[in-house]
């Protein structure tokens, strides 16, 4: 069993940028359903996953890692997220 980390393996299989905005009140529940029913992805496959807020000044990262999933959150004090997720016509 690796150890346990404050940040996502370097060495992932995959990163996915969700392209629409999701409502930020899921949790990682909410947010691993919408990978399995939207995308039909495995959620517990250890592929990294990055959702937004529609204001694009938030990000939640959800993964799978050994016996748990993981959920980073950030919110932005100021300015917003960079627009190259929002530019993707489907998920990257």
């Amino acid at each position: 069993m690796r150890q346990p980390a404050l940040r996502p393996n370097r060495h992932l299989p995959m990163v996915y940028l969700y392209r629409h905005p999701v409502d930020f009140r899921k949790s990682h529940r909410g947010l691993t359903a919408t990978v399995q029913m939207e995308l039909g992805h495995d959620s517990f496959s250890g592929i990294l996953y990055v959702f937004r807020n529609r204001a694009s000044n938030k990000i939640k990262i959800v993964f799978w890692e050994d016996n748990g999933f993981v959920m980073y959150y950030k919110s932005l004090a100021e300015g917003e997220l960079p627009a190259v997720a929002r530019k993707f016509s489907a998920v990257v």
